[in-house]
């Protein structure tokens, strides 16, 4: 569960001073070809291999497999196809990639193309910081942005015609009309220290999911100190199971523009000294009833804030019309409140039923957001089953609560869920185990 980086055995001895070399060569406020320029391309494209470490740059037309004896660095942003043409990128158990610092790193898997990054709990694909070990930290590199042709409602198109939006930080094109489109698959994955700034208000999510069709395969992911949102759904219909995020500088799970996926085994950890929201849940910003709604099933969630420190802020803030069902969640350790709900069309959704939230624990100092809507969303909460407000045991450093907490069974929901009735993440079996990292590794 506590995994260092350096203890994986996967990087030669020579590559340290490989990668400070290297990294020193880009000028982040003149390159053009920088996730700050916009565009997110270098210019110059290809994979330049030598002792052990290939720096990788601009788009990549053709099939590549990243195998374990090398470590990869990313010049700028590595764009997997060109949007019309499929790019396979093939990642071997156990491989680094390392995101540049001085020219904002990043991969993006472009529509079309697809990341078959399939690590083991013996050996996971981590994607981290180029700088050295002691050095890092949130905002180091991108992160990762996949795009697929799912639907979203971020855009105002004509009736009947198909939306799709460009992504924050020149990440692509977005969105189509293929709900079971495959982006790929991401398995024992863990990414670290990103979250670039690339303008006022734009930073890049550890891993956006733009568009992301059910086919991909989203299982045993972490995404640890990343400065803006751990995982973000821009739409879609992607599916995740085993997702942890931990010390996330912004919101730990964020869904928008009409994400209709499933999530089964999500656990949040914040640090003491940044982070926003647990979970962060929106339909739309500016179109609150876009079509199609975000309204994805989640269950077995546990979700942590930081109740000594002024960073940690709600838990569970439900807004912007999203719609959506919640079960099996333990909520602890928030400063503002455990739970918030907020504007006039989540209250219509979850009034028809469209928005529950049940067989959920609350144990925070507040359990209700202080604000006028608090007399309905504690009404709203203690009407549907299973649901209060008690001592769980769960803190930043122990995700499992004291003792089980009943639930309900979400399989009966459909065949993407396992049967595990209780509330949190974590049963009998602490899937954390050996291939993440903890609060503790902060750099």
């Amino acid at each position: 569960m506590r995994t260092d980086p350096s203890s994986l055995g996967l990087v030669h001895a020579t590559l340290g001073l490989a990668l400070v070399l290297s990294a020193g060569c880009g000028d982040k406020d003149g390159d053009t070809g920088s996730a700050a320029g916009g565009s997110g391309d270098t210019g110059a494209s290809g994979t330049d291999c030598a002792d052990g470490l290939c720096i990788v740059s601009g788009t990549l037309t053709e099939d590549q497999v990243w195998t374990a004896d090398n470590a990869y660095l990313l010049r700028g942003g590595v764009f997997i196809g060109d949007d019309e043409t499929t790019t396979t990128l093939e990642i071997e158990p156990g491989t680094v990639i390392y995101g540049e610092s001085s020219t904002d790193g990043m991969l993006v898997i472009r529509r079309g193309s697809q990341i078959f990054a399939e690590g083991t709990a013996e050996a996971p694909i981590v994607f981290t910081s180029s700088k050295n070990d002691g050095s890092r930290a949130r905002g180091d590199w991108g992160g990762i942005i996949i795009n697929g042709r799912a639907p979203i409602n971020a855009c105002a198109s004509d009736e009947g015609a198909v939306c799709e939006a460009f992504g924050e930080g020149g990440t692509g094109y977005y969105g189509g009309d293929d709900p079971t489109d495959s982006s790929g698959s991401l398995q024992y994955v863990r990414v670290e220290f990103a979250g670039t700034l690339v303008s006022p208000d734009n930073e890049l999510n550890g891993i956006a999911f733009q568009g992301v069709g059910s086919g991909t395969v989203i299982d045993y992911v972490q995404v640890h100190y990343n400065a803006d949102d751990g995982i973000e759904f821009f739409g879609g219909t992607a599916q995740a199971s085993h997702i942890l995020t931990t010390g996330i500088g912004d919101d730990n799970l964020d869904w928008t523009d009409g994400w209709q996926g499933r999530v089964q085994y999500f656990i949040a950890a914040q640090a003491g000294d940044n982070g926003d929201n647990g979970i962060e849940a929106d339909n739309n910003g500016e179109t609150n009833e876009a079509e199609p709604y975000s309204s994805p099933w989640i269950s077995n969630v546990t979700i942590i804030g930081s109740p000594d420190s002024d960073a940690s802020d709600v838990g569970i803030l439900l807004r912007e019309g999203t719609k959506g069902h919640i079960t099996n969640a333990i909520v602890a350790g928030w400063n503002d409140a455990c739970l918030d709900v907020d504007n006039d069309v989540t209250f219509a959704n979850a009034d028809a039923g469209e928005l529950s939230l049940s067989y959920t624990t609350l144990d925070c100092g507040a359990a209700f957001e202080d604000d006028e809507e608090q007399a309905w969303t504690q009404t709203w909460f203690e009407a549907q089953a299973g649901n209060g407000s008690a001592s769980t045991g769960v803190s930043s450093t122990s995700w499992a609560p004291s003792s089980q907490i009943p639930g309900q069974d979400p399989s009966a929901w459909d065949g993407f869920f396992e049967a595990a009735a209780y509330q949190g993440a974590i049963g009998s079996e602490d899937w954390t185990a050996g291939w993440t990292v903890g609060l503790d590794v902060s750099n």
